[in-house]
């Protein structure tokens, strides 16, 4: 009965182990040699947000996925390609959305349009409040 004890306690502890994700890739957060190109590698990382967190860019966040684009982002800035190439092939492959300044054409339109639509909607609803409340 020891042993069996003894051994679903190492099989458990096993567990959690083998949950922790892996080391980050190299260039996640290691800066390039080249203090230009890491200057243009930090750029465009701020104004690409990440796909996990949401809120944040590629830059600040802590996100396993945010670390890969970071490593993507300096590997193809190291590679020679402009930052305008590498943003992309970052759109193309995660979507308009990826962008802290999406393009204001197709869904694009929308995340531009959305906020004065709302704004414009709750205007709309006070003015009828307050509209109420003199008659």
């Amino acid at each position: 009965m020891k042993r069996f004890v003894i051994a679903c306690a190492l099989a458990f502890s096993i567990v959690p182990a083998a949950a922790q994700e892996g080391l980050p890739p190299p260039l996640a957060n290691q800066q390039l040699a080249d203090p230009a190109q890491e200057a243009r590698a930090l750029e465009l990382m701020q104004r690409l947000r990440c796909i996990q967190c949401q809120g944040q860019s590629i830059h600040d966040s802590d996100a396993p996925i945010a670390a890969a684009m970071r490593h993507e982002v300096r590997e193809r800035i190291k590679a020679g390609q402009s930052e305008a190439e590498i943003e992309s092939w970052l759109i193309e492959r995660y979507g308009d959305w990826i962008s802290f300044a999406p393009p204001a054409s197709g869904s694009g339109l929308i995340l531009w349009l959305l906020p004065i639509l709302v704004l414009g909607g709750a205007l709309l609803v006070a003015r009828g409040r307050f509209r109420k409340r003199e008659a």
